[in-house]
């Protein structure tokens, strides 16, 4: 009797959901910008309700906002004795490299649709920025360079 069931309830579900008209093709732009605005402001309110994140021994995630289709993400660092400077010149291009590897392997259907990723790092210590990483789907194409 369940399966007779379970097969009446499935043809409708099938039966109804023919009816219903789909849309083929893509999205003009400004609906596919107003999607992905939406969505940008969702991830960040979500994430947002579980932070701050330790991400490692020197790194919290302390905030992640929506900036229109921009995913925000802001870092503390603690930088023990060096000085922003310091680590300014001798970080950048390595956590640059990291980041931008790290966001097109685990962001990548985000940055097809047209969702960025920028990443800040502030100062522990003076709250001063020291980094600022915007990630797009062409920084990606570059990277595999």
């Amino acid at each position: 009797m369940k399966k007779i069931l379970l097969s009446l309830v499935s043809i409708f579900i099938l039966t109804l959901a023919s009816d219903i008209p789909t849309r083929t093709g893509t999205f003009p732009d400004k609906e596919m910008k107003s999607q992905n605005k939406k969505i940008a402001k969702l991830v960040a309110e979500e994430i947002s309700s579980t932070l701050p994140q330790v991400v490692d021994k020197y790194t919290t995630l302390v905030s992640i906002k929506a900036n229109n289709s921009t995913l925000v993400y802001k870092f503390e660092i603690k930088t023990g004795s060096k000085s922003d400077e310091t680590i300014r010149k001798e970080d950048h291009s390595r956590m640059k490299k990291a980041i931008t590897i790290g966001i097109c392997q685990s962001s990548s259907k985000f940055l097809e649709a047209g969702i960025n990723t920028s990443y800040i790092y502030i100062s522990a210590k003076t709250s001063a920025q020291l980094f600022k990483f915007e990630i797009s789907q062409k920084d990606c194409i570059k990277s595999k360079k």
